[in-house]
């Protein structure tokens, strides 16, 4: 599992992690990575997610130079 620690402190718009939640948790697909469980621990929320061998994508594309088509196929799947 991999785990996100979001604090919620920092954040003006509480409602739309709140959101967020509630969309991976009730929509599963085997192209993106699937929500398990959050708790509240303090300040912070943490998010249990499937493991995702290899990084988020955001890292990815700050690195990699992709073409059009290269997002595109990311985008579709």
């Amino acid at each position: 599992v991999a785990i996100k620690q979001v604090s919620l402190g920092k954040q003006p718009q509480k409602e739309l992690i709140v959101n967020e939640l509630l969309v991976v948790r009730d929509n599963k697909h085997p192209n993106i990575v699937n929500y398990l469980d959050s708790y509240l621990v303090g300040d912070k929320l943490w998010i249990i997610m499937e493991y995702m061998d290899g990084g988020p994508l955001s890292s990815v594309i700050k690195e990699v130079h992709m073409a059009e088509g290269e997002m595109a196929a990311i985008c579709r799947e």
